[in-house]
């Protein structure tokens, strides 16, 4: 369909830019969880490390920059757990008169964390706004063939002769993942299309053979999440004589401290000490097609582009102020009382 739209706005998680920031922002990030103290603890220390900054504001930036050479529209910028919050930025394109404009997420994939908690940031923003613009949030895009060749090129950047290469994503609990749609037919659970970004990929590098594997899991150890870990993994194909590996963080737009500790840090010390030799892929948000691909997605609403995708495996279209495209779409997990 073809819309008057008026601006773009870039929704993200958000993340610390001073040391001071690392608490408050990983307590918005938990907040109504039940988290222990003492994990918090162990969390901001990887976030001192990097002096209490994370890269994703500076990288999420650097898109609206790129965003602003390619298209006409205003282009905002709002975050769920860190300044500047999406209420905020939401307010100040009411302000500014702004009444329908569409929203690109950094996430490729459906999902709770993915997909529907940025349809409730939207739902939230708007419930606070008085005269809030209409948001429609973009389709996932795991299966474009702008994300798809970002994405392949990263690889092929570091893999040297030999090197296994391991995708990742973000792990996430079982039962959330199969929450995500209609289990008959796989829906749009994020463990499908993160193997089906991770095919698209490989099949696009020409590798006969990877991995896909997960990162980052929190929680209680007797709550499945979906496994193999990436420091497990490593041990897994050392013990099988692989010498060399290249991780590319397929399940993630850009850099931040879930990918520069868990893998730049911690799979990367794994690995020296098996005495692998370790690559780690970059993320598909800085290269230049990535913003050619939001403006695709946009001009998709704009002046009704075909849209573009590669892959066979359902994704979820657009969603409109904060309504979920589904009923029961990627529910959040119910966690059990009294834990």
């Amino acid at each position: 369909m073809n819309r008057d739209v008026q601006a773009l706005l870039v929704l993200s998680f958000g993340g610390p830019e001073a040391p001071d920031e690392v608490r408050p922002f990983l307590e918005n990030v938990v907040r109504g969880r039940g988290v222990p103290p003492e994990r918090l603890d162990a969390v901001e220390e990887h976030y001192r490390h990097f002096g209490g900054v994370s890269p994703i504001n500076a990288r999420n930036r650097e898109l609206i920059a790129a965003l602003r050479e390619r298209t006409d529209l205003p282009v905002y910028f709002g975050n769920r757990n860190w300044h500047p919050f999406v209420e905020d930025t939401v307010a100040e394109m009411a302000r500014d008169g702004v009444r329908d404009a569409l929203v690109i997420a950094t996430s490729a994939y459906g999902g709770f964390s993915a997909c529907r908690q940025y349809d409730d940031d939207i739902a939230r923003a708007r419930a606070a706004v008085e005269d809030a613009p209409r948001l429609t949030k973009l389709r996932h895009f795991f299966d474009h063939p702008l994300f798809v060749a970002a994405n392949a090129d990263a690889v092929r950047a570091v893999r040297t002769d030999g090197a296994r290469v391991v995708f990742t994503a973000h792990s996430v609990p079982a039962s959330a993942d199969a929450a995500a749609g209609v289990p008959a037919e796989g829906g749009h659970r994020y463990s499908r299309q993160v193997a089906e970004a991770a095919r698209l990929v490989a099949l696009e590098v020409g590798l006969a053979e990877y991995d896909v594997v997960w990162q980052s899991r929190s929680g209680p150890p007797q709550v499945p999440w979906l496994e193999p870990d990436v420091l497990d993994h490593l041990q897994v194909l050392h013990d099988k004589g692989v010498e060399a590996v290249v991780v590319a963080p397929v399940g993630f737009v850009s850099d931040h401290v879930e990918v520069v500790w868990d893998l730049d840090t911690e799979a990367a010390g794994k690995a020296a000490e098996l005495g692998m030799r370790f690559a780690r892929a970059a993320t598909a948000g800085p290269d230049p097609r990535f913003a050619d691909m939001v403006v695709e997605l946009v001009a998709e609403h704009v002046s009704g582009a075909a849209p573009r995708a590669l892959g066979s495996v359902p994704s979820a279209g657009c969603t409109v102020d904060g309504a979920p495209c589904a009923v029961d779409c990627c529910l959040p997990v119910r966690r059990p009382s009294g834990r």
